[in-house]
């Protein structure tokens, strides 16, 4: 019988995996790999080998991962009634299936029995690390339980998968559900042209509004939100959109403070059936934190460095904004905020960011980053032809790549002897049926095993700034960091060398990840690197020096503020995930503002915490739970990595080729802690952070 999402075709034929097919699909799917989870759990072998072992296990599950891994995607970009229905109908038994599996005892005591051998005592390398992980997951996942505690842990799971789907589903239907339409242009004064010209363009698409008579149409989608609350000078326009945004998934019918609840309450009954104190622990038993105490304290440590900075910011802007107004300093509304952030920047450094957009139009972008990539990793990069079909039947070629939507491009990845190591799609711009933020993920791991070197394929998202009419999609420097940030996670899959397809690319601490993507946005901020790109759309002439000076000037304007709004989602997230038997049965958001006091801005009125649109931690089973610190985390990491960059040449190719070799390419093969060293030749130095962001001395 014909089953589209189980096929293993490296070219993806997007148009045949239908909402149809996801039942009949993911249900054979199921049945192929409980079949291969039976069989090795049948029974304990005479002589238990990696082959027949551990290897087994990682192949047992491959197909459903793969077929799987397609219904997600499409659920994330082309969202429809259909498509919800059969995910959320196959999401309950994909996520018990995947729960039962470390519950199974018949496998856990041949996984016990392989580690137990004089084999698996003698393990090295990738191997060894591969039957560890296993084993601690196993552990961590309820192995070891009782029967009804392991009944309990499955239950958990499967719900747990429920209640996250339904968050993220609430997160964009919300999104979707709002707008705001202006038909009057003089309400638009401050905005800039491009910002306008897509206000007008989305409005158009809309079917609203006539060329006499246009009209102008905004979304909470970030290219069109955050325009309005940095440059509108209309109060009304600024308070309206910003309310809407910190309403989203707060009232019905997409509502999130139960869901929220009962996610909180379900991972620490999990983590105390585990025999954890809190799930913070449980999360980071295997990360480079290790403790959520660990986390935690890394969090405090990087606020006290830098609190007083902040206040002196804050205190800045309250001078700022009165002095051009007339008034005495006080505090302001959440929603002034960014609007006099962005005056006050220009004041002091003469720079208006929007004055770097048409530099960087998208496609120079994406040339200026390729050139970077293939300078130091010494791989080559070509666009491949795309193909977009409505309707399977229509298909043409089995020359092209599929895409799922036009806009959609494939590019492929060579190595230096022109061997085929990975192809990659990129999607860059929002629409309705696709989830907001920015995001990598992998569709396919090739073989690497036994001297076999088949291609990686991977995607990256986008939610950038769009094309009008007459201009191409003109990014703004933070959509140019992105871009950069994302393409990072993309080459630590498209270069994995690792044998162990679970232990490739990304596949590694939660709180080592980052730091591929983030390394990758520091050559946004260098002369050398912007040079390879930032080109004049109309003129073609380079960023004028001027223009760069006043960008790198104002880069660490206020570098402590934005550090401590990333330290206040951390400290949130941990207090949720470490103390939430103390929060149970109270105001959730109330409590937590108790605590976070010290990391926010004052602000005239209550600002809402950004607790039920935040699908880092919510939108998954685990995610960024008790995870989010990792973001800083990693840019001690990255922030330190670079600094090699900067001794030996920002495009050095031995030092980039020890960046692959060293880190892209090893996966999860060591500690992270290990990769590191091997690259640098030492631990972490933890001022590299503060340094780059100009913290240093303030801090000390």
């Amino acid at each position: 019988m014909d089953h589209p999402f189980l096929e293993e075709a490296f070219r993806v034929r997007w148009s045949r995996l239908t909402p149809e097919r996801v039942e009949p699909d993911i249900a054979q799917a199921l049945e192929l790999a409980q079949a291969n989870i039976d069989a090795l759990a049948g029974h304990v072998p005479a002589k238990p080998t990696f082959q027949n072992t551990m290897l087994a296990l990682e192949k047992a599950v491959e197909k459903l991962n793969l077929a799987w891994g397609k219904v997600e995607h499409l659920n994330s970009v082309r969202d429809s009634k259909k498509l919800r229905r059969a995910y959320n109908g196959m999401l309950p038994r994909v996520s018990g299936f995947h729960a039962r599996i470390p519950l199974n005892q018949g496998l856990w005591k041949r996984i016990k029995a392989y580690a137990g051998t004089e084999e698996g005592q003698a393990l090295t390398g990738i191997r060894k690390r591969y039957l560890e992980e296993t084993v601690a997951a196993f552990k961590n996942r309820g192995a070891d339980l009782p029967p009804d505690g392991r009944k309990r842990i499955e239950a958990i799971e499967a719900k747990l998968a429920e209640l996250t789907q339904k968050y993220a589903e609430n997160c964009l239907d919300a999104i979707n559900a709002w707008e705001m339409v202006v038909d009057n242009e003089e309400d638009l004064g401050g905005l800039p042209q491009l910002a306008r010209e897509q206000a007008r363009q989305n409005a158009r698409d809309k079917g609203l509004g006539a060329e006499e008579e246009p009209k102008w149409r905004f979304t909470l989608q970030a290219p069109s939100m955050i325009p309005v609350l940095r440059y509108a000078d209309k109060e009304a326009l600024r308070e309206e959109i910003w309310t809407a945004f910190n309403a989203i998934a707060t009232r019905d019918p997409h509502d999130n403070h139960d869901l929220i609840g009962e996610i909180l309450a379900l991972r620490q009954e999990k983590a105390e059936l585990l025999g954890f104190g809190h799930f913070a622990d449980l999360a980071l038993q295997r990360r480079m934190a290790g403790t959520g105490e660990g986390a935690l304290a890394f969090v405090e440590a990087l606020h006290t460095r830098i609190k007083n900075q902040f206040d002196r910011e804050n205190a800045e802007l309250k001078a700022f904004r009165a002095g051009k107004l007339g008034i005495e300093p006080e505090l302001l509304k959440p929603w002034d905020a960014a609007y006099w952030e962005e005056k006050f920047r220009k004041a002091a450094f003469d720079f208006d960011a929007e004055k770097l957009r048409p530099y960087f139009p998208v496609n120079r972008v994406l040339d200026g980053l390729f050139t970077i990539t293939q300078t130091l990793f010494g791989v080559t990069i070509r666009e491949v032809e795309a193909v977009f079909f409505e309707d399977p039947a229509t298909w043409e070629t089995d020359s092209a790549y599929e895409v799922w939507h036009p806009e959609v491009k494939v590019f492929e990845l060579l190595d230096e002897e022109g061997a085929h190591l990975g192809s990659f799609y990129t999607d860059w711009f929002p629409r309705e049926s696709k989830r907001s933020g920015a995001w990598m993920n992998y569709t396919l791991t090739g073989d690497r095993s036994n001297g076999k070197r088949e291609p990686h394929l991977g995607q990256i998202h986008g939610n950038l700034s769009p094309p009008t009419a007459d201009k191409p999609a003109l990014l703004s420097h933070n959509d140019v960091l992105t871009l950069f940030h994302e393409f990072g996670h993309l080459i630590h899959h498209l270069l994995g060398e690792v044998e162990i397809k679970s232990m490739n690319g990304v596949n590694v601490a939660w709180d080592f990840v980052e730091l591929p993507s983030q390394i990758m946005e520091n050559w946004c901020w260098e002369k050398k690197g912007l040079d390879l790109f930032a080109r004049h759309y109309e003129t073609g002439e380079p960023l004028p020096d001027e223009l760069y000076r006043k960008m790198k000037a104002a880069r660490n304007f206020n570098a402590a503020s934005l550090a401590m709004r990333q330290l206040a989602f951390a400290r949130m997230d941990l207090e949720m995930h470490l103390n939430y038997n103390d929060f149970r049965g109270k105001d959730l958001e109330a409590e937590l503002k108790k605590v976070l006091l010290p990391y926010l801005a004052p602000r005239k009125g209550e600002a809402p915490l950004n607790l039920y649109n935040f699908s880092h931690l919510f939108s998954n089973p685990t995610g960024y739970a008790a995870g989010y610190y990792s973001y800083k985390w990693a840019e001690v990491l990255d922030a330190d990595a670079f600094t090699r960059f900067e001794k030996e040449g920002l495009l050095n190719p031995e030092t980039g080729r020890s960046f692959r070799d060293k880190i892209l390419s090893r996966g999860n093969a060591e500690d992270p802690m290990r990769l590191f060293i091997d690259f640098m030749g030492r631990e972490p130095d933890p001022d590299s952070y503060l340094r780059r962001e100009g913290l240093l001395q303030q801090s000390q």
